[in-house]
């Protein structure tokens, strides 16, 4: 979530104030960045609340959000550990037998 937070603030700071030299510039594609910060973390928090009950589509949405992570952000020191995370999230949920008693 922090890295969806920075980099949509970031794209929107540069859309209202404009860049500031070689310090301050817009992301290639902003829409992504945007859609990324909003979308991934859902699909990493619906994925990780229903890995109990639905671990298929729990797999699935956090095999998404990985992919989405790594789409709008690249593989950096900030998006290392959220990709890490929701991919070996997605594989435990995909190796689940079964869903858990209630």
């Amino acid at each position: 979530m922090v890295v969806g937070f920075f980099g949509y603030g970031y794209t929107s700071f540069v859309e209202t104030h404009g860049e500031i030299g070689t310090l301050v510039q817009q992301v290639a594609n902003p829409v992504l960045v945007k859609a990324t910060a909003f979308a991934a973390p859902l699909l990493a928090i619906a994925g990780g609340a229903m890995a109990r009950s639905l671990h298929q589509a729990a797999g699935a949405l956090l095999a998404l959000a990985t992919v989405a992570v790594y789409a709008g952000f690249g593989f950096n020191v900030f998006t290392m550990f959220p990709i890490g995370m929701c991919a070996l999230a997605a594989v435990l949920a995909f190796a689940a037998r079964q869903p858990d008693a209630h």
